[in-house]
């Protein structure tokens, strides 16, 4: 019966407050094909493909259990050379599996600088994530040392999941990091409503700089830099578990897809400063259970909901696990330029959104046929073309339709 109160009080709400309806969007399927590439490479868990923004039009594509892999930017190549290992250093377990490797991102002056950073779990404390700067190596281009690791930032996590795991470079050439909430479920501990934590936040950090004490320096326009009740590495906060988050190469905006917890998955906008409700709220519904949120919080451009049965669904579309993605800004595909490309993990459905600016309103969330395996990441190449990967193994480049 109390079930039934919750569920019933969530389609309220969802009615009151849905940032769009399915008449007002355009759900339709999307002139855009998924093609599977690389497939005779094996690699385990691949959970970021990147490249290094130096001119090579090399693909990297780094394993959740610790390896990065190079690969010639052609769908069929047959091999793939080893650019890093350090799966002795990583913890990761099938059954625990949101810690292992879960983040990297090349510096924006790689080609000058060869510097690679990485957040992974480590084997060195328990229960820990750790993000370091690795040097290429002067010799070969093709390798980096392990030897050459230097840590930058360690963030004790109080449980094993909700690890977030995201770090990527901004247009202002800082490094920003998405921190899940800590884990376990409903967050606990509150860290999401917290400032003194680092959980539950997105860090801007400078990698160029250090504080005193510090393998990083605080940007000095950080929105939270000298409160007494604030980390100042925090940029935005009040999320639960960010999986995926990137910058459009063309406007410098901050996308998002944070995972829900019981009823909805979301897609935010991250501004500076910015407060987006966890645990206060789940999308834009009270989360039962809750804390008090401490200030204004910002509304997600779109969610959808995990049980279709009993919640409204926007242009039926239902899920349980977002995995967020990127703003197509490749050549390929000209019909997908400015739409936001993202999945869900368990239906492994693919969509394209697009957002009005000027409206402020989803106007467009289409489908990408795909082959509904579970989608664990999106990354781009050199030239914005999208890709997709899959737990076991198989790689994905977004193309036109036929």
């Amino acid at each position: 019966m109390r079930m039934f109160s919750v569920l019933a009080a969530a389609n309220v709400l969802a009615t009151l407050l849905s940032p769009a309806t399915a008449a007002d969007v355009n759900t339709s399927e999307i002139n855009v094909a998924a093609r599977r590439v690389f497939p005779e490479v094996q690699i385990r868990r691949p959970i970021v493909v990147t490249h290094a923004n130096d001119g090579s039009d090399r693909i990297f594509v780094a394993s959740q259990l610790g390896v990065v892999h190079i690969l010639e930017n052609d769908e069929e190549a047959e091999e793939s050379i080893t650019f890093l290992d350090i799966e002795d250093q990583v913890v990761y377990n099938d059954k625990q599996n949101e810690e292992g490797l879960l983040g990297m991102a090349f510096h924006p002056k790689y080609k000058d600088n060869g510097q690679l950073f990485i957040y992974y779990t480590t084997k060195s404390a328990p229960l820990t994530s750790v993000i370091s700067r690795f040097t290429v190596s002067k010799s070969d281009p093709n390798k980096i040392d392990p030897k050459s690791e230097q840590e930058v930032l360690r963030i004790p996590q109080p449980y094993w999941n909700h690890n977030g795991g995201t770090i990527v470079f901004g247009p202002d050439g800082m490094l920003y990091v998405a921190l899940g909430d800590g884990g376990k479920g409903g967050d606990p501990h509150l860290n999401g409503q917290n400032l003194k934590t680092w959980l539950g936040s997105i860090l801007r950090i400078d990698v160029d700089k250090k504080d005193d004490g510090k393998g990083y320096a605080v940007p000095k326009d950080n929105p939270f830099v000298g409160r007494k009740d604030a980390r100042g590495e925090i940029y935005a906060f009040g999320v639960r578990n960010i999986w995926r988050m990137s910058f459009d190469r063309k406007t410098g905006h901050l996308w998002a897809g944070d995972v829900g917890q019981k009823l909805w998955e979301e897609i935010d906008i991250i501004e500076k400063g910015g407060n987006y409700g966890w645990n206060n709220r789940e999308g834009l519904h009270s989360y039962e259970g809750g804390g008090k949120a401490s200030s204004k919080t910002i509304d997600p451009i779109w969610e959808y909901p995990h049980e279709p049965e009993t919640q409204p669904m926007i242009g039926g579309q239902h899920g349980k696990s977002i995995t967020g993605g990127h703003v197509y800004r490749g050549k390929a595909i000209p019909q997908l330029d400015g739409y936001y490309v993202y999945a869900d993990y368990v239906t492994g459905m693919v969509y394209a959104l697009k957002y009005d600016w000027a409206a402020k309103a989803t106007t467009e969330n289409r489908t990408i046929p795909s082959t509904k395996l579970p989608v664990m990441s999106f990354g781009e190449d050199q030239n914005g073309e999208l890709y997709y990967t899959t737990p076991i193994g198989a790689i994905f480049k977004l193309v036109p339709g036929e």
